[in-house]
Parts: structure tokens; sequence; C-alpha cells
């Protein structure tokens, strides 16, 4: 592990990677900001600015040196997220992403687990509000336990302003997604189509099953009969639209307006179980997540070492109800 409080962010000049870079500020830790080109940096003119192109190994490793987690906020996944993370364990940094892709989790699992946990670092890919969130809150909603006969997740967004990586991310992820059912991942092959009642501004919703990387995170620890993971259609509308604007900034910190809801159900035997997030900006609402994950790595407040899912690198109650942003809540029962 490199003896190091910094943090290097790669994406920085994205979307995401700018709220990631002024959490960090906010609770006092040390952003190295990095990327493909210096160009896209010089807005960080007072931090610690590098660049190394995502196929070169030894320039990606020489840009860890110092570093002892690194967070990438850079996609697409399937092209970024191995080879940064690798380079972050060969150099002793733990590594954090904000993947929604499946295939990009899959792969590091597959691929870096014993490495990691030769290295005594953690690799812990989808640590944002796809992905993350939803496991972190069906963990606590489990409590003690690992398993459940159904579970359920619906996210509700009252709109998407998708940013410019969301829509070259997408166009790049065409991998069939997968589910759980019989307690296996396997391909989805008829979405299914519903409604579901989330709390207010969202409301009652026409929803479709679209599966995130929570469900390979998911199945990483915790053993589920069935899994169907929920979008509203409306905001699919808004992604599908190239009309649809990027996000824009409603407040001082820079948070669009958008509002968001997302709802884990856990189902055995008679007993359902159920656990809620809100908040606002599903972009902004990352940089917490992340941040949150990289101090408790920074001071030791993880479990265990390897490739692993949020609910498994931390204690999901506890971290939940750390994230320090006044707008986001969750709470289970």
């Amino acid at each position: 592990m490199a003896d190091s409080q910094r943090v290097l962010v790669y994406g920085a000049s994205g979307h995401t990677g700018k709220f990631v870079v002024d959490e960090l500020l906010r609770r006092g830790l040390q952003p190295i900001v990095a990327g493909r080109s210096l160009s896209r940096l010089t807005q960080f003119a007072e931090l610690d600015r590098r660049a190394a192109s995502i196929d070169d190994g030894p320039g990606l490793r020489a840009l860890l040196n110092d570093a002892a987690v690194v967070i990438n906020c850079a996609g697409p996944f399937l092209d970024t997220a191995l080879p940064l993370a690798t380079a972050a364990v060969e150099t002793g940094a733990h590594y954090l992403d904000v993947t929604a892709e499946q295939p990009a989790v899959q792969q590091l699992y597959r691929e870096l687990d014993a490495s990691a946990r030769s290295a005594g670092t953690v690799v812990v890919p989808a640590m944002a509000f796809y992905g993350g969130l939803a496991d972190l809150l069906l963990t606590a909603v489990l409590g003690p336990e690992t398993s459940a006969d159904e579970v359920e997740i619906a996210i509700g967004l009252d709109r998407w302003w998708p940013t410019e990586g969301t829509r070259v991310t997408g166009a790049r992820n065409t991998a069939t997604r997968l589910v759980i059912r019989d307690g296996a991942l396997v391909p989805i092959s008829d979405p299914a189509t519903g409604e579901w009642d989330f709390p207010e501004p969202i409301g009652a919703q026409s929803t479709v099953e679209l599966p995130f990387s929570e469900v390979v995170t998911i199945d990483r620890h915790l053993k589920v009969g069935t899994l169907r993971s929920w979008l509203n259609t409306a905001p699919l509308d808004d992604l599908h639209d190239p009309d649809t604007p990027a996000p824009q900034a409603h407040d001082e910190h820079g948070r669009s307006a958008q509002r968001f809801a997302v709802e884990v159900t856990a189902g055995s035997g008679s007993r359902t179980r159920r656990g809620t997030a809100t908040g606002r900006d599903i972009y902004a609402t990352t940089a917490p997540i992340l941040v949150e994950a990289t101090a408790r790595l920074l001071d030791g407040r993880y479990q265990g070492a390897g490739a692993l899912a949020p609910g498994e690198a931390f204690a999901a109650a506890d971290f939940l109800t750390a994230i320090p942003d006044a707008d986001f809540t969750a709470v289970w029962r």
C-alpha cells in the first residue's frame, strides 16, 4: 500500500469527476486530478494534474505511484476499468469506479480478485448511484442475513438529463443484460413491464425491467433466488431523445433539479422487508458515496481484500447513514 493519503481521480474533468473532486476537497482529502489529456485539466490549476493513456500500462503505473486510492470516473468502463484497476493493484492502491456496465464489473471480479487479495488491496466497481446504492441498501435491509428468496429493486427518476459520458457508454455497452433466476446469473430474455408506487414527488410510474450493475454486485456476496430490477419508463424517453440536454446546475453546488428514489424489497417465506433511498441528482449523489468509501479505505474501515461488492467491502447500514448529503436519506425496515 502506498504510504499516502492521496486520492487520484481519473476522468476528473467529466461531469461526475468534478463532483468527486469537489467532495474530496470538502472533506479535507488530497485529490490528484488525472485523465487521458492534460489539456482537459486546466480548470484544476491549483491541484496536482497528471495524464496517461488508458492503454499505456507503464504510464498508468507511474501516474498512480503515490496514490492510496484510485477513483475511476472515465467511461466507457468496458475500456477503462481493467487497465486502471490493474495498475492500481500493481502499485498497491485501492480502486473504486462508477460503472453501471455489468460486463465491466464481471471482468474485474474475474481478473483481479486473486491479485488484489495477494496485494492486500480492495477493488470495488460500481461504487455509485447505479450499482452500489442498491447493493448497500439490500445489504442493510437483510442485516445479518445473507440470503433472500425474492428481491426487487425499483429506480425512479423524475427526469433524466444524460451526460455525454452516459450516452457514449450506452452506445458502447451492447451486451445482453443479466438477471438472477433460480439463484444464478442468466441473460434476460423478455424484459417484463409493471407499475411501481414511488415516494413523492415521483409517485406511481410505469416501469420496465432494466438491470444495471447492482445485479452482478449483489450476486457476488448475497444468495438470492430471483432478482428483478425496474426503472420507470419516463426517464428512458429522455435518455433516448437526442435533443434532451445535459444536466444543468440548479444550486450553488452544481446539482441539477432531478429527483430520484431507489426502493428495494426482499422477501423470504412470508416476510418482506423494504428499504428506500431518496435524493437529488444521480450524478452528484455518486460523489459522496465514492468519497465516503474512499475515507473508509484510507482509515481502515473496510472488510477484507480482493475484488468486492460495495456491501461486502463496507458495513452497509453504517455506510448509508454516514453519507454526508442533506438531500440524501436512506431508511429500511
